[in-house]
């Protein structure tokens, strides 16, 4: 009897440790990150705006969620929150300066998130 609760706790842990990998964040796939396309709409005009604001909200999701998950530390945390946050006011003010998000700022941008995604991913 002591056996089969004993069994069935390490089977409980090990896949409460599962869904806290690394790959189960929807951030690592990059691929996917970057044929996203963003919605339009509010203060949201321009669809490089829209992807790289979908970005960050997947991002901050995920950074929320490696928190929770004590992958990442507060402190660490707390950084990549605020670099996802610089992102986002950035193209913000770039949209709205420019009009638009040209192509060379998106990947700029895109390679800042991926930045991000890398470390929670790791």
């Amino acid at each position: 009897m002591k056996l089969i609760i004993f069994s069935g706790l390490i089977l409980g842990l090990s896949s409460a440790h599962a869904q806290t990998r690394s790959d189960a964040f929807p951030s690592c796939n990059l691929g996917e990150q970057h044929s996203l396309v963003g919605e339009l709409g509010g203060t949201i005009k321009d669809p490089g705006q829209a992807h790289i604001s979908m970005r960050a909200n997947i991002l901050q999701a995920d950074i929320s969620t490696a928190r929770k998950a004590r992958r990442l530390s507060q402190p660490t945390a707390d950084r990549l929150w605020k670099d996802v946050q610089r992102v986002r006011a950035n193209t913000d003010a770039f949209a709205q300066k420019q009009g638009f998000l040209s192509a060379a700022e998106r990947a700029s941008y895109e390679r800042k998130l991926d930045a991000v995604a890398a470390q929670i991913c790791r």
